[in-house]
């Protein structure tokens, strides 16, 4: 059994577009005829580069390869050039190509993933959801709503969720960590109040952010919203100063949680060796597939730290999730977008329901991607999955942000 073809899918969801701009997926081939799906989350590049450095990494390393060797595929890729680092790019291309891989093995055996990654740890997955607009809700002023915010929280509650996310607090910019403005410490304080009081204790508050504070306005901000006591407070200060979240974390009492731009153990071993953070947030089709994350699993038990695997993407990605968590014994919980589009795409074959994700039983990822459905939605734009505004933080006039969803027009 050796891997013989590669496939790729730039994908487009309709409006409004949960979880990005576009989702890249793979489909790998074997001599035999066997087929298996990835995702890659990478968003440095346009997608089209990036489909060119998944081709580069699969015809490289792994074309004409067992998809057994998974510990063999990922030293080359980790290691290409004379690296040896992380890169986001080329283990974002190897970790969608992973996780068809381990698509094909289940298949061959009959079985799904997570048995074999040590058998099913799990019977269920705790999930939880991003806050995002009902449908009797505008879609601009839901962001900057606490009102309405709090009204989607116990819509989820009552759907079962016992956990929500949201982050008021904006801009995220590529100028690095800034001083939060006043105006975005008091809508944090204003959005954990209302969702607070309208979950009281059946819900789990995660405040979101995305990096966008340093390392003295990130503390601000935390310890002016523990009086509501989040479960976490995730990803504070940007990722390229790992050891500045240990300062946080002595400061904050709200848990850390980071890890959604980060590549591979060595990043996320070095958060919790200085006691940085304590939930572990890995987008897998990142962070070098679902060998490489089990593996942080068990680095991340010995500090008594919990995996939260992290999802603004597509169903393929979520689904590794759903097999990674299934089979770990430290898994907090697994973040889930639900979206008739996302459901579609793998034929409805995982879901939440009251709250909790059931691991199918059926072989690999146990999945039916529709490829039809994937080619009927190309993407055609030009802009990043993901983007950081160049404007710096308005101290005089308030801040937009909008929970991270590009507009997209029907």
């Amino acid at each position: 059994m050796k891997l013989a073809g590669l496939e790729t899918f730039v994908v487009a969801p309709p409006a409004p577009g949960w979880g990005g701009r576009y989702w890249i997926f793979t489909k790998l081939t074997t001599e035999d005829g066997i087929v298996g799906y990835g995702e890659v989350y990478a968003s440095a590049v346009a997608p089209d580069v990036q489909v060119a450095v998944v081709r580069d990494v699969f015809e490289r390393h792994m074309l004409g390869e067992s998809p057994e060797s998974i510990e063999k595929m990922f030293r080359r890729a980790y290691s290409s050039g004379f690296t040896q680092r992380p890169d986001p790019t080329v283990m974002g291309a190897f970790s969608g190509l992973e996780i068809a891989c381990w698509d094909i093995l289940g298949k061959a055996r009959g079985r799904p993933v997570w048995a074999l990654l040590g058998g099913k740890m799990n019977d269920r997955v705790r999930a939880y959801t991003y806050l995002y607009p009902l449908p009797h809700h505008d879609l601009t002023e839901f962001w900057f709503s606490p009102d309405q915010a709090a009204e989607a929280a116990v819509a989820r509650v009552e759907e079962g969720y016992t956990a929500v996310k949201f982050d008021p607090a904006g801009p995220y910019t590529m100028r690095g960590g800034h001083q939060p403005a006043m105006s975005d410490i008091s809508m944090s304080v204003a959005f954990c109040k209302a969702i607070r009081e309208a979950v009281g204790d059946r819900a789990d508050l995660l405040f979101g952010t995305h990096g966008q504070f340093n390392t003295a306005g990130a503390i601000r901000l935390g310890q002016a919203l523990e009086p509501y006591s989040p479960l976490w407070y995730e990803e504070p200060i940007p990722p390229d100063n790992l050891l500045e979240f240990k300062a946080v974390a002595d400061a904050v009492r709200i848990p850390i949680a980071t890890g959604e731009r980060m590549t591979t153990k060595a990043e996320f071993a070095t958060v919790l060796r200085t006691g940085g953070a304590k939930i572990l947030q890995p987008a897998l089709g990142r962070a070098g597939g679902i060998w490489e994350m089990k593996k942080l699993a068990a680095i991340a038990e010995v500090f008594n730290a919990e995996m939260a695997p992290h999802l603004y993407a597509g169903p393929v990605e979520w689904a590794a999730n759903i097999h990674l968590g299934a089979s770990i014994s430290n898994l907090l919980m697994c973040e889930s977008i639900e979206t008739k589009f996302h459901d579609d795409l793998i034929g409805g074959t995982i879901r939440v329901e009251n709250g909790y994700i059931t691991p199918p039983e059926a072989p690999g990822l146990g999945i039916d991607f529709n490829e039809d459905l994937a080619r009927a939605h190309p993407y055609t734009g030009n802009e990043l999955h993901l983007q950081m505004q160049e404007d710096p933080c308005n101290y005089q006039g308030g801040n937009t942000f909008a929970g991270g969803a590009p507009p997209i027009e029907d």
